[in-house]
């Protein structure tokens, strides 16, 4: 059953214009969104500075005392919204719970940059943070984790699949991995998230119908899965992701994956980045750290 929050914010979004809708404005769709987010609430943290990581802009987040260690978030929003402006307030959530450096990427958008462009902008961050390890200023030695939710979630596993033993964990937060929606719950569980609205992220995304066969767009296709670290993976009650997400960690599983599943029940997809709106925002922060402290050097960086 949906929680009363969630059944709240179902009743707030209701009278939203579809994405689907012809003529949809993106670019004040995105306006609108960054406007709602420069009204949230901010937590300080010690330094936050604006980079560039060979062209893809970055933003790192270090909490005071941080321990060694960088985690590399990858907002979601459908591969099509959101940046590291919507995403400030969750990276420095992110940040302060973990302890640890956060770098959040500003990877490229479509439909002005499809597929493979995204992925292509996390392997370059990723190489620039290879290339700059011992560089005294920026201070990013240490493990290398990777977290991300939705659409974010997809690139962070493709991520890990691309970059096989680059990272010491990963946290995948509602994952968006089935470009062909699949899943059963897709019509059993869609409160919030009209199926309709996941098809037109997917055909915003990829350049051609043949990319929904490429394992860097839908990783549930890959035959590598089992060469990733150890895994958290959470899904949301009342999400037509719960689906693949769950199916992805059934598979993790039967790899040899260390993986940890978890489902918050009374939840709407997007829940994470909104502890105003949802408790179960902060209990998942929460849960996120101690999963990363699992895989974490305790001296400081």
């Amino acid at each position: 059953m949906l929680f009363p929050e969630s059944r709240r914010a179902l009743e707030l979004v209701a009278g939203e214009t579809p994405v689907w809708t012809d003529g949809y404005d993106i670019e004040a769709a995105r306006a609108q969104a960054r406007a709602a987010a420069a009204a949230e609430p901010r937590e300080d943290v010690a330094e936050v500075r604006d980079l560039d990581a060979d062209g893809v802009p970055v933003r790192l987040y270090r909490p005071g005392g941080a321990r060694a260690g960088v985690v590399v978030h990858l907002h979601g929003g459908g591969f099509v919204f959101n940046d590291v402006e919507v995403h400030d307030a969750a990276a420095r959530r992110l940040a302060n719970r973990a302890g640890m450096a956060v770098i959040s990427v500003d990877y490229r958008r479509p439909p002005e940059h499809r597929f493979p462009a995204a992925p292509d902008d996390v392997s370059t961050v990723l190489r620039w943070i290879e290339d700059n390890r011992d560089v005294a200023d920026l201070r990013i030695h240490g493990p290398l984790y990777v977290h991300g939710d939705s659409a974010g979630a997809n690139l962070a596993l493709v991520a890990a699949l691309r970059h096989p033993g680059r990272f010491t964990a990963a946290v995948l937060i509602y994952p968006f991995l089935d470009p062909r929606a699949g899943f059963e719950t897709y019509r059993t569980r869609a409160d919030g998230f009209d199926p309709r609205e996941a098809a037109w992220y997917w055909q915003q995304y990829a350049a051609s119908p043949a990319d929904h066969d490429d394992p860097d767009l839908a990783p549930l296709l890959s035959d590598r899965l089992a060469t990733l670290p150890p895994t958290l993976v959470v899904t949301a009650e009342h999400d037509p992701l719960c689906g693949e997400g769950e199916h992805l960690a059934g598979l993790l599983a039967d790899a040899g994956v260390a993986v940890t599943a978890t489902r918050y029940l009374g939840q709407l997809h997007g829940f994470w980045r909104h502890p105003a709106v949802f408790p179960a925002a902060e209990a998942l922060l929460r849960q996120t750290a101690g999963f990363l402290g699992q895989y974490s050097p305790q001296q400081q960086d």
